[in-house]
């Protein structure tokens, strides 16, 4: 099969005909339709990220169809699924407890495992997986199994919002703007945050409610002024210390901040405004990934047409591109996200 493969960090990934992965006996072989590219793929190409090391095949955001199962899949051939780019093993407390997403046995296509960037892909633990509704197209399904599911799991399971809540989304990138179209589903008033001004017109354009350019100035304040007194919920979804201490900072009391964006590598550890979280009563949540388990209530969301995903793709791509989206990761980048769709290119 055809790969995109990591030889060197920094540096464009190798296309390469490599052998066909082997089916697992608890999952499937799927044909991917679609992955998206990632910013937690970057990090990887970087070498910043921890497990990623030279060649892996990356790729965690995809979607495809069934073309081999093992003895004790739970799909078959054919089927066309989805897959959260954490695969839990159902077993142990974690799983048994509802929460998944921090599963000890995990396994992780795209960071340890061959991921998407690649015609096929094998998937053990497919119960984790989930059928892909008729009406959703893959280009738009394959940022379910990170950037979307990551923003829904920080709404409803960690931040808990509700309707008529203020929620600042610090970031626009993927999960930024997936978490500022979910919060507008949910009923909330949404101020989106970005340096890039183009972005902001772009949230602006798709229903925010308020847009704050973090290059003029202080951002918790303008945050603060525009809601009243601060947001109930602040979403940073960038993974760096000038926006994690903005999204702290412009809350009001008693207010949640969610550490969606992935802090690694030189980000790892911050210095954060622990009196702002003190004299506030503030609480901080960190959200990796979503339990598989709750992957009906998006995909009803979705269906129900209370919510349109499709702005967030802004282009899709073949497989060859696929370094230089990683590459664009470098600064900041323009509204919406990339999706590989053509494996042959």
């Amino acid at each position: 099969m055809r790969a995109a493969v990591l030889r060197e960090y920094n540096a464009d990934l190798s296309l390469e005909e490599v052998a066909d992965p082997t089916c697992p006996e608890d999952g499937v072989v799927l044909e991917v339709m679609a992955c998206g590219v990632c910013r937690s793929d970057w990090h990887g190409w970087v070498g910043e990220h921890p497990r990623v090391k030279p060649g892996q095949i990356m790729g965690h955001e995809y979607c495809g169809t069934v073309v081999e199962a093992g003895a004790r899949a739970k799909f078959a051939i054919a089927d066309r699924l989805v897959a959260p780019f954490i695969l839990a093993c159902g077993a142990c407390p974690s799983c048994q407890s509802g929460h998944q997403n921090t599963c000890p046995n995990q396994r992780l296509p795209g960071f340890i495992e061959p991921g998407a960037f690649a015609q096929y892909i094998a998937v053990p633990f497919d119960h984790n997986l989930a059928i892909l509704p008729d009406t959703l197209s893959p280009t738009v399904a394959a940022g379910l199994g990170c950037r979307v599911t990551t923003a829904w799991h920080a709404l409803t399971g960690r931040a808990a919002v509700q309707a008529g809540e203020w929620v600042a989304v610090h970031g626009t990138g993927g999960v930024g703007l997936s978490a500022f179209l979910l919060a507008k589903a949910l009923g909330a008033r949404v101020v989106v945050v970005d340096i890039v001004e183009e972005k902001l017109t772009h949230a602006l354009s798709l229903g925010a409610d308020a847009a704050v350019n973090a290059s003029a100035g202080d951002t918790a304040l303008a945050i603060r002024e525009i809601t009243g007194g601060g947001a109930h919920v602040s979403i940073e979804a960038l993974g760096i210390e000038a926006t994690t201490n903005a999204s702290i900072e412009c809350l009001r009391p008693l207010g949640r901040h969610v550490q969606v964006g992935m802090p690694v590598g030189h980000t790892a550890k911050m210095q954060i405004n622990m009196n702002a979280v003190y004299m506030g009563n503030l609480a901080l949540f960190g959200t990796r990934g979503m339990p598989s388990w709750r992957y009906p209530s998006l995909l009803s969301l979705i269906e129900s047409g209370a919510v349109d995903m499709t702005p967030l793709v802004a282009r899709e791509i073949p497989l060859s591109s696929a370094s230089d989206e990683l590459r664009a990761f470098n600064g900041p980048t323009a509204p919406g996200v990339a999706v590989i769709t053509d494996f042959t290119a």
